[in-house]
């Protein structure tokens, strides 16, 4: 692993725990129980693209497509940490 790819790795963690701290204040649990705050879908969706991402990264696979395993791109990247495909196959599949 690059030096760049360590910096890139802990900027994005530091912004994806800071996106996640915005969504779901407390501690996440896969189901909140009686009490606690609800989360709407599309909260739920990006906690777990977010969750998805920081995993990624501690196990060293951050940056890669998931479909293709080519790079995702420095300005992808920062633009959306989470995201889980290249330009071309996010395309393909009208995701991110």
């Amino acid at each position: 692993m690059t030096m760049a790819l360590s910096k890139l790795e802990s900027e994005a963690r530091r912004l994806l725990l800071e996106r996640r701290h915005s969504l779901w204040p407390a501690p996440a649990v896969a189901e909140p129980g009686p009490g606690s705050p609800r989360l709407a879908e599309a909260q739920r969706s990006e906690l777990a693209a977010i969750d998805e991402a920081l995993h990624r990264i501690a196990e060293g696979r951050y940056g890669d497509c998931l479909a293709c395993g080519g790079p995702l791109g420095l300005q992808r990247i920062r633009a959306i940490p989470e995201a889980r495909y290249c330009i071309a196959c996010a395309s393909g599949r009208g995701a991110a």
